[in-house]
């Protein structure tokens, strides 16, 4: 019965079922410590056969879910930085758009050469960001004395307007990234928001990049529906939905129990394994 479960109704074998279920989870836990929970999904949905691009697209609907229970977590910290979520939204929303597009409209063999780069790039970030965010503190602590009279007129060390044309285009940039391959926008927008946002802490920085991951992936997956219906698997979404919704959760509670280098190597351990993977597919033609 087990066999035909999985054979027949959802197309995958058992192991390549727990195998995926896996991944979504350890995305959930991986997405609410450090990000990019896309380098732990995306390889695996490659390697048990899915086609690059559907395995982008299928990866990106899935993780929505994981999204929405990291944006209620950090309902509070977003409701305080209501003075630039608006303006970000919009670079978010336009530039997620952008970059669906592209992965719509450019042919598949064009995602399958790019998309190792962009596995590069993810990695790079993945194993910078340690660095990156040291460098982000340490910009915020030199900034607190000339902040000090403008926290004062807010009230509160919140994030306040306004946004910047540097931020909104560098947050436009990262969403046509994020439209077009998802994997560690995440650890971009960290980076762009602990240096350009204004006032707040990296608590308002992480919370605001998480509204806009989801932002990004949702106008990713409206037009995925709309556009390229044809090349969203089902059975990955739903797998990866559910399994990273509850990571997403229990995530939170886990991840502050395992070191974060400890996550950091397992996500550039897959990630290396998805990009041999895809490297030797287009080496053989395949």
């Amino acid at each position: 019965m087990t066999e035909l479960l999985t054979t027949d109704v959802l197309g995958l074998e058992a192991w390549q079922v727990l195998l995926v279920l896996l991944a979504g989870f350890w995305a959930g836990t991986i997405n609410s410590v450090i990000g990019s929970g896309t380098l732990v999904t995306f390889p695996v949905l490659v390697g048990v056969g899915f086609p690059p691009v559907t395995a982008q697209i299928s990866n990106a609907m899935g993780l929505v879910a994981a999204g929405f229970s990291g944006v209620f977590g950090y309902r509070r910290e977003l409701s305080q930085a209501r003075a630039v979520v608006p303006a970000l939204t919009s670079a978010s929303l336009l530039g997620g758009l952008a970059g669906a597009g592209l992965l719509i409209v450019l042919p598949p063999e064009v995602f399958g050469v790019v998309a190792p780069v962009l596995i590069v790039v993810a990695l790079a970030f993945v194993v910078l960001q340690p660095r990156l965010q040291a460098w982000v503190r340490s910009r915020s602590a030199r900034a607190d004395a000339g902040e000090a009279a403008a926290r004062e007129t807010v009230g509160a060390d919140v994030p306040r307007g306004p946004v910047t044309g540097t931020l909104w285009v560098l947050v436009f940039l990262a969403g046509v990234y994020g439209g077009y391959f998802v994997a560690a926008q995440g650890v971009l927008l960290m980076g762009i928001l602990g240096v350009f946002l204004l006032g707040g802490t990296l608590v308002h920085a992480n919370a605001v990049k998480t509204w806009l991951s989801l932002s990004v992936n949702l106008v990713a997956a409206a037009s995925y529906l709309l556009f390229a219906s044809d090349r969203i698997d089902w059975t990955a979404v739903a797998l990866i939905a559910a399994s990273s919704l509850v990571g997403g959760s229990v995530g939170a509670r886990i991840g502050r129990r395992i070191s974060p280098t400890v996550l950091r190597v397992v996500i550039v351990v897959v990630g290396l394994a998805g990009l041999v993977s895809m490297v030797l597919r287009q080496v053989n033609g395949s």
